[in-house]
């Protein structure tokens, strides 16, 4: 729904809320009228409640209302005199008409001083469970969000089994757009592995189901830092879904609304306005070659041939050669070419060269496709563009309010982003482009557009499958691991925490320094002093 159409929802809301409660309200010793009065009457209804005023603002919130609106109703009942368990479940199933009948038909009384302990330890408990899980959502929505590394995209700058804490203020948190979801879990509820909000998932029906019209329009809250080149970020992948992150499959059958889709991070090495190309597997923009952080490795495949290690059995080749490769800082596996019938590494150049130096490596050569050879897994997937992993571009980054001319060759990179990021029809006859039913031969963008990549040059799936990163998909920045398990997909027995590596930041120039005993000798000292301030105090 839009804005306006949101607006007349709530104003119906308030309606349906006055219409219920206004003889409580003035049994509360109220005016009628206030019970009708948007927001004023959620603070008037505080008061009754004897809640306090910031109540009104965690109603408004999305998903956190979904807790907090069934709990007004439950405190209203509770207000005059209905505290029993069969009133608090009629309540919540009845959507909060229960109030109606308070209102008309029973005969209550407002309880002014009221005891607002629950009077069982369960009802206790549960409240408690409740406002934590508040707490957690407000935190984990509009502030920092906890993040694993799952895949090996950014190797050397970020290893698989890296716990992160991801920064939603760096850049603005995205407010909620999904408004019935389970709290703190984002596409999938743990355990259940069933969907864990409501929306129609059909790719046909993602415009036309009524479940769908509940989304919020996309709004974002002033953040403090813009996107710079180079930056890691966490962002909903665009474009294709993946239905299954274990594969890594995308379903075009299979629709995911924007703050639902599957979290990626990669390095942002190209912003809105520049112009990119790879070649040979660097990066440059408007022609100049990318200068990455000094913590950024960045790794290619390279073909590795062996002596006197036998190649026959892929797992005895793996178990002999890893130890050898892990010498040379290579540790993100080795896979096979069938087309080529090589044996591959991914490495940084500096550590290739170091480790073909090894008695039992006998050659380790660069892997990488030659220019002018298609791959069809590359974006924009026409025939157009020869493009491959290895060589890509040029192409332009689309600004907001920037212009782009518009032609047969360079529409199938665009069609996408006009299409799917800013909601317009766009066709292609003879060789002419329509936008909306109208002829175009150019297209001024609404929002800024991204190029998010591994540094894993050639084991990474990012921008060159999938193209732009729209700016609505942006989630967040990693700023902090506080976690690093080495084998954390090798089951629980071959876990060894990276020590090195917890307590750590993620961006910043040269070794890194671990902040966990810092942070443990802090906590210990916090807890000592507030002892002793304790013990101080009852001597006192």
């Amino acid at each position: 729904m839009s804005w306006t159409q949101w607006f007349i929802f709530l104003l119906i809301i308030q309606i349906i809320h006055g219409l219920g409660t206004w003889k409580l309200y003035v049994k509360a010793g109220r005016q009628a009228w206030e019970a009708f009065v948007p927001v004023y009457n959620a603070v008037v209804l505080m008061k009754i409640i004897t809640r306090p005023w910031w109540w009104v603002i965690l109603m408004f919130l999305p998903i956190v209302n979904l807790i907090m609106i069934p709990a007004v109703w439950v405190e209203t009942a509770r207000a005059f005199g209905k505290d029993t368990k069969t009133d608090a479940l009629l309540c919540i199933v009845t959507l909060g008409f229960y109030l109606y009948y308070l209102n008309y038909a029973a005969d209550v009384n407002y309880i002014e001083n009221r005891q607002l302990k629950p009077k069982t330890a369960t009802g206790e408990w549960i409240t408690s469970v409740l406002f934590a899980i508040v707490a957690a959502t407000i935190v984990h929505t509009y502030f920092f969000q906890p993040f694993v590394i799952p895949s090996s995209s950014l190797e050397k700058s970020l290893l698989v089994g890296d716990f992160l804490i991801v920064s939603k203020i760096h850049y603005g948190a995205r407010t909620p757009m999904t408004t019935v979801a389970a709290p703190m879990v984002h596409d999938t509820i743990p355990v259940l592995g069933k969907k864990s909000y409501l929306f129609s998932d059909k790719y046909e029906e993602r415009n036309t189901s009524w479940l769908n019209k509940l989304q919020l329009p996309y709004f974002r809250l002033p953040g403090f830092e813009k996107i710079e080149r180079n930056d890691i970020v966490v962002f909903g992948q665009p474009a294709d879904t993946l239905y299954d992150m274990n594969n890594f499959t995308p379903d075009r059958n299979y629709y995911k609304p924007i703050d639902k889709k599957t979290n990626l991070v990669k390095r942002c090495v190209g912003i809105p306005g520049d112009t990119l190309e790879i070649r040979n597997g660097v990066v440059f923009i408007n022609g100049k070659q990318n200068q990455l952080p000094s913590r950024a490795k960045v790794q290619f495949s390279y073909d590795i041939a062996f002596n006197n290690i036998s190649a026959n059995n892929m797992y005895e080749l793996t178990q002999k050669v890893k130890p050898i490769l892990k010498k040379y800082d290579i540790t993100d596996g080795i896979g096979y070419d069938q087309q080529r019938e090589t044996f591959i590494i991914q490495a940084t150049e500096e550590a290739a060269r170091q480790a073909v130096v090894h008695p039992n490596i006998e050659s380790i050569t660069f892997h990488g496709e030659d220019e002018g050879i298609r791959d069809d897994r590359i974006f924009p997937h026409d025939l157009i563009h020869n493009w491959n992993y290895n060589f890509f571009g040029p192409i332009w980054i689309p600004k907001a309010g920037a212009t782009l001319d518009l032609n047969m060759d360079n529409i199938s990179i665009y069609k996408r982003a006009i299409s799917e990021y800013e909601g317009h029809e766009v066709v292609t006859r003879g060789n002419q482009i329509f936008i909306d039913d109208k002829p175009a031969t150019s297209y001024t963008f609404k929002q800024n557009y991204y190029w998010m990549m591994g540094d894993n040059r050639h084991n990474s799936i990012d921008a060159r499958n999938w193209g732009f990163v729209p700016y609505d998909h942006v989630i967040g920045k990693p700023v902090f691991i506080w976690m690093s398990i080495d084998g954390i997909n090798d089951g629980l027995k071959n876990w060894s925490f990276r020590w090195d590596r917890i307590f750590t930041t993620v961006s910043g120039d040269g070794e890194r320094t671990s902040y966990f005993i810092p942070f443990i000798i802090l906590v210990l000292g916090l807890s000592l002093f507030n002892k002793w301030r304790k013990k101080k105090k009852a001597q006192s």
